[in-house]
């Protein structure tokens, strides 16, 4: 009996907790005679700068005392490359998308690349150095991912441009619990928020418009319900004691 009490416990247990792999299958094909294996995805990877974001600027020239003022009065000459340095010594886009350089004024930059900010920086500092060379870098491309992340937080992502699998990795991978068919990307738009599920375990999010993210993009993977059952509905503390209580009745009898 022991025996038996033992089995029924170990597997009452092992039921309760159980996630199907299905569920937390990456990528699986749909339907299953769907055997496509190469995606496009027409995003432009370049991202296009918008309002509220921060612009990294630095130059160089043959001209080293120019140069010197030019990047001491954007703050490039200050040293250090962490998400914070980066953020504090920025030019911020305003709402109407521009941003004030010193002594070239105001300058358009909503929808444009930072390739393109470079050349035309470039071009309008050639009146002042002599072959400027001009570095321009997102300073605030963000993220934040909440839920169902093994390392949930905010993550500042040092390049253009940042796929929903390489955020993933940032968090540590999604938690055995994390529902992968809904996950939401919750997105600052013009006109507000806006929400957008999309489904990890389908194959098809390699060509979705929201395999890329974007700045300020926070990632929320919710529990699926297994997950309460287990940590809360689920009476552990009762089944152990109707289970111990027949053992003492059963050795007492005995």
């Amino acid at each position: 009996m022991k025996r038996y009490l033992g089995l029924f416990l170990f597997a009452t247990v092992m039921l309760a907790s159980c996630v199907p792999q299905k569920k937390i299958l990456y990528l699986q094909d749909r339907p299953k005679d769907d055997s496509t294996a190469t995606f496009v995805n027409d995003r432009k990877l370049d991202y296009q700068v918008q309002p509220g974001d921060n612009l990294y600027i630095k130059i160089s020239s043959l001209e080293e005392k120019s140069t010197t003022y030019f990047n001491q009065v954007s703050g490039a000459a200050s040293g250090g490359s962490g998400g914070t340095n980066l953020y504090l010594n920025s030019y911020l886009v305003n709402d109407t998308g521009y941003f004030h350089f010193p002594s070239l004024g105001y300058m358009y930059v909503k929808d444009l690349t930072a390739e393109e900010i470079q050349d035309e920086l470039e071009k309008r500092l050639s009146e002042y150095l002599v072959d400027p060379v001009v570095i321009v870098r997102l300073a605030s491309f963000r993220i934040t991912l909440l839920g169902e992340f093994k390392s949930p937080g905010k993550y500042d992502v040092f390049q253009n441009n940042i796929n929903i699998f390489e955020a993933i990795s940032l968090g540590g991978d999604l938690t055995d619990f994390a529902k992968r068919n809904k996950v939401a990307i919750i997105r600052q738009t013009g006109n507000g928020s806006k929400v957008i599920r999309v489904d990890l375990n389908d194959k098809r999010i390699l060509e979705s418009d929201y395999y890329y993210l974007l700045p300020n993009d926070i990632v929320y993977a919710e529990p699926i319900k297994a997950k309460q059952f287990v940590s809360t509905n689920f009476p552990y503390g009762l089944v152990f004691s109707i289970l111990s209580t027949i053992l003492l009745l059963y050795a007492f009898f005995n």
